[in-house]
């Protein structure tokens, strides 16, 4: 592309930033996104947003999905066009939306993994009294009892729990705000974490979750904390947070059958996200099915 036409890239750039309020995550991937784009479009000699159309978006789709990228992130990719094309429109550098009309190739939805309710129980009741293992019981009972992403669990302050009533002010996705209860044993770990923390933070630390030099945890501490616990605790599968996430909304709704208060809880925009958990509970039940009604079992072999 013409330098020129990429001056406009930090100003779209500034408006995601002031006017959406994303996340550094999400802004990094629209750069990511915008980049590949840039570099498909320098390939085809196109050096003006104004010569692009609906058809050079599509080979541009057809090209990244040869390349091995799946559906699910082509559909990502043409979100962002289609924001950054809208962007354009508005500077006046765009007549129209030459994504708007382009979809990405459909591939099969992978069911999230999940741990069944006895190894979450054998992995969050962890034993010890030293003051990380208090945390870390109390980051994986919290983990499970609200569902919590990473960083959601990672930003929560002091002011954002309330023990009283047994609630967590979760701040999610575009800075969306919800509350979610927390169960009696998350409550009872994160009381115990709340005393010991005090060795090691300062009045000034508003951070629930603090490392032993009283900062701010970062994702990858707990990444391999909770990877070294499902080790100790003879889990015989990938530990990871968004595991128990998954197993927090399957269990609760294979428990309530409720799937909009599951979506209210997880803090899903679309409740299409939240559905991939109904397949999950009929995968159960097919299990349960296959192996209880007396002519479903399959013969055995004489």
């Amino acid at each position: 592309m013409h330098p020129a036409a990429l001056e406009c890239l930090p100003r779209f750039q500034t408006k995601l930033r002031t006017e959406r309020r994303l996340s550094p995550h999400t802004l990094k991937n629209y750069q990511r996104d915008l980049d590949h784009l840039c570099r498909f479009f320098d390939e085809q000699g196109i050096d003006d947003w104004s010569a692009i159309d609906e058809q050079h978006v599509r080979q541009y789709v057809s090209q990244r999905h040869r390349q091995g990228l799946s559906g699910k992130s082509l559909q990502r990719e043409l979100s962002a066009f289609r924001t950054f094309f809208r962007f354009l429109i508005s500077e006046g550098l765009l007549k129209y939306n030459p994504a708007a009309e382009v979809q990405a190739p459909k591939s099969r939805r992978k069911l999230p993994d999940t741990l069944d309710v006895d190894k979450v129980k054998r992995l969050v009741e962890i034993k010890g009294d030293d003051p990380l293992t208090v945390r870390d019981r109390a980051i994986l009972e919290l983990f499970y009892s609200s569902g919590l992403r990473l960083a959601e669990l990672l930003n929560l302050n002091l002011a954002d729990i309330d023990q009283q009533e047994g609630l967590v002010q979760v701040t999610g996705k575009g800075n969306k705000t919800r509350r979610i209860p927390i169960g009696r044993h998350a409550l009872a770990a994160l009381g115990q974490w709340l005393k010991a923390r005090n060795e090691f933070v300062s009045r000034d630390e508003t951070a629930i979750f603090v490392s032993q030099q009283g900062r701010r945890l970062a994702p990858r501490t707990v990444q391999k904390r909770l990877k070294d616990w499902a080790l100790k605790q003879g889990i015989d599968v990938r530990v990871y947070p968004h595991l128990l996430r998954h197993s927090f909304a399957s269990h609760v709704l294979e428990s309530s059958q409720d799937l909009r208060a599951v979506q209210e809880l997880l803090g899903h925009a679309d409740i299409s996200t939240t559905q991939i958990y109904t397949h999950l509970d009929f995968q159960h039940l097919a299990s349960v099915y296959d192996k209880a009604h007396p002519r479903a079992r399959k013969k055995t072999k004489q």
